[in-house]
């Protein structure tokens, strides 16, 4: 089990990641008597009518406080049936995906895919709209994507969104916990006080549309509902106790081309074996709430021409403390967003971010000259 060093007050003690715990809140049940919009649960999993949810405008909020409900209070994850009643659009943004892979294989494009060997697209959300604007229209017009953000997030969220197609043979993953902490070593995470870790998952949406039938053999995502619940969930997910009990009690259900399922970042999930003699594609929706900003923007280039001289010459008379503040102050300690074509993750799944990569160059002692070089090279990188 991963040791927090000095746990106490607010930050989580470890004495709080057990098992039994855990158990407790997976074992909870969904009832079905606390979804009146819905079609029904299925392994705990509240099924929504896709057709039903376009009719629903998005001032309802009756419907707006049962989704966010579910997602938050409930199981955490739902489905929405037949999201696309007319398949076809499915089929042509499908096309565009295909012609996107290969145009990028032939540019001998390799994309960094922490999810095996599979066929992956980056930012397919700005390639499809630069490709096919006629065809993204009333794909991300879907009513059901606005309803179920909105019923999340509120207003003024923003849409990412990344296409992985997994090939037969793939094996599945390794339960999880998704951007932003679940992307995070333990020992960052450890560094988050309690309720900030609670409180991130509030932060992000997760979805996924269905571009292919996936049928059980095909491997569609394994979920544990009601986990998302467990307070110390982004520490413990690696633990090999809580992997084994995942790998036991994890539910499937299988998905029709047109569905979409939608889940709190926090739940545990894991994309599944395919077993089938076919590719299962889906489109990864990651939204975002719109607050995960500042107040003010802030030309941190000039800020640092200004102060890595300063940095640099009295590096021997500063503390490793002052001088990890003093880079906080004036480069962005956390690694996202960036490009992930060009600004791969580095031995794990987040890059290196800007702070790290000015102590980086403190370290190595570059002149001013050289990191200016590489910081733009570095900022080029990170750019669509």
């Amino acid at each position: 089990m991963f040791k927090l060093p000095n746990s106490v007050g607010p930050f989580f003690d470890v004495a709080e990641f057990d098992l039994a715990t855990f158990v407790r809140y997976c074992a909870e049940e969904t009832e079905r008597s606390e979804y009146s919009h819905a079609a029904g649960v299925e392994k705990k999993v509240v099924i929504y009518d896709g057709r039903y949810l376009a009719a629903k405008g998005h001032d309802d909020y009756e419907i707006l406080g049962e989704l966010h409900t579910c997602l938050a209070d409930g199981p955490g994850v739902l489905v929405i049936r037949d999201a696309y009643a007319d398949t076809s659009l499915i089929d042509e943004v499908t096309a565009v995906f295909f012609e996107i892979i290969e145009a990028e294989k032939a540019e001998q494009r390799v994309a960094a895919d922490h999810f095996g060997q599979n066929e992956r697209i980056w930012n397919a959300l700005q390639k499809v709209c630069v490709r096919a604007p006629a065809l993204f229209v009333p794909y991300y017009g879907n009513p059901a994507i606005a309803l179920i953000a909105r019923a999340w997030l509120g207003p003024g969220y923003q849409m990412t969104a990344q296409v992985n197609n997994v090939k037969p043979g793939s094996e599945a993953q390794a339960p999880h916990r998704d951007y932003h902490l679940g992307f995070q070593r333990a020992a960052t995470i450890a560094q988050y006080p309690a309720r900030v870790q609670r409180m991130s998952q509030l932060l992000t949406l997760q979805g996924a549309i269905a571009h292919t039938d996936m049928p059980l053999l095909a491997g569609p995502t394994q979920f544990m509902p009601h986990s998302h619940k467990y307070p110390g969930g982004y520490l413990a997910f690696k633990e090999a106790d809580f992997v084994a009990y995942f790998k036991q009690h994890a539910i499937q259900l299988p998905l029709s081309k047109g569905d979409m399922v939608f889940f709190s970042p926090a739940l545990y999930h894991g994309a599944g074996n395919n077993r089938s003699d076919a590719d299962r594609l889906a489109n990864l929706l990651q939204i975002s709430s719109a607050f995960g900003r500042p107040m003010e923007s802030v030309n941190r280039f000039a800020m640092l021409e200004a102060v890595y001289p300063h940095l640099l010459s009295h590096a021997s008379q500063m503390t490793s403390l002052e001088r990890v503040n003093a880079i906080a102050a004036v480069a962005d300690s956390y690694a996202f967003p960036t490009n992930l074509d060009t600004d791969p993750p580095l031995g794990g799944n987040a890059p290196e971010s800007a702070a790290d990569f000015v102590g980086r160059a403190l370290d190595e002692r570059w002149p001013w000259v050289t990191l200016r070089e590489h910081f733009l090279d570095y900022d080029g990188r990170r750019q669509a």
